[in-house]
């Protein structure tokens, strides 16, 4: 079995440490204040994800950030930095915006990295660090501990959890050569997440897109050998029309994280199935360092 593979059977162990902690120790989104959060790759999605699920559950105002695209001296009452390795250097620059009276917190794999050391309060994920190149596990912890500090129940989200490691891929998984991933609300963020999952692991053709915004252009792409990914309920209409395309669609049917399990699991199969190392993906590293690349240097 793949490194990968690994940790993304591991997931519902760590979801459920993810909650002890965020029941154990100081909230790093503590209700009631305008909060950014910011990351880079995956953790882009997750801080996407947090930003609006922590803002439609009345939590308060939160604005999920790029780091390398973030305004973090809007004043914020607090700045919340995810980072699986804690060394990204957006992320450490992003930080360096943030006003001296500010205070931060770090949601990172490694407490012992630079950006936890930049911050005033560490969230140590570092039980669910990926030791693989695509995060799995990471990003999904990282919203699972949000969905915890807002006091959302976890026990069917996690019985979906371990489902999900059960389920069939969807369709003829040799068949598919392009997935586009949908979702609505926080659920955005997680399609996001997806189909980079897919790209990254699998080499294959893959976006995203708000739901709503599908039929705006995209759906010109669908037809055989298409899979149309929804991670929640659709739109009214949306699964039908796209199903008169030809495209495979799949419609949810666990929580929206457990279908991320799904669609993780279905890009180490594509992987496999087209002969590549799921544990290996072209031309990428566990962290971007940017001072190594500019220089030339080996990460």
């Amino acid at each position: 079995m793949s490194l990968v593979a690994e940790e993304i059977r591991d997931q519902p162990r760590a979801w459920s440490q993810a909650a002890e902690l965020a029941r154990a120790t100081p909230p790093a989104l503590p209700d009631g204040e305008r909060i950014a959060v910011a990351g880079c790759g995956s953790s882009w999605h997750a801080a996407k994800a947090v930003a609006a699920l922590r803002e439609a559950s009345g939590a308060g105002e939160t604005d999920g950030f790029a780091a390398s695209e973030a305004f973090l001296a809007r004043g914020y009452d607090r700045v919340v930095a995810i980072s699986r390795s804690g060394a990204t250097t957006e992320i450490l620059r992003a930080l360096g915006q943030v006003p001296a009276a500010t205070p931060t917190a770090a949601v990172v794999g490694d407490p012992r990295s630079p950006v936890a050391a930049a911050c005033d309060l560490v969230v140590d994920l570092s039980f669910a660090d990926d030791r693989s190149v695509v995060q799995t596990r990471f990003l999904t912890t990282a919203v699972c501990y949000v969905r915890a500090l807002i006091a959302l129940d976890l026990d069917e989200l996690l019985a979906d959890a371990h489902a999900a490691l059960a389920e069939p891929h969807p369709g003829d998984a040799e068949s598919i050569d392009r997935v586009v991933v949908l979702g609505r609300g926080w659920r955005v963020g997680l399609a996001d997440a997806g189909a980079l999952a897919l790209r990254e692991t699998a080499g294959l053709w893959a976006e995203s897109y708000p739901a709503m915004e599908y039929r705006h252009g995209p759906i010109a792409t669908a037809g055989p050998g298409a899979l149309v990914w929804l991670l929640d309920e659709p739109p009214s209409g949306l699964a039908e029309q796209v199903a008169a395309t030809g495209a495979t669609v799949v419609e949810a049917k666990l929580d929206p994280l457990a279908e991320l399990i799904r669609i993780q699991r279905l890009a180490v199969a594509l992987a496999e199935g087209r002969g590549l190392d799921p544990d290996r993906p072209a031309h990428l590293e566990r962290a971007v360092v940017l001072d190594l690349i500019e220089s030339g240097g080996a990460q």
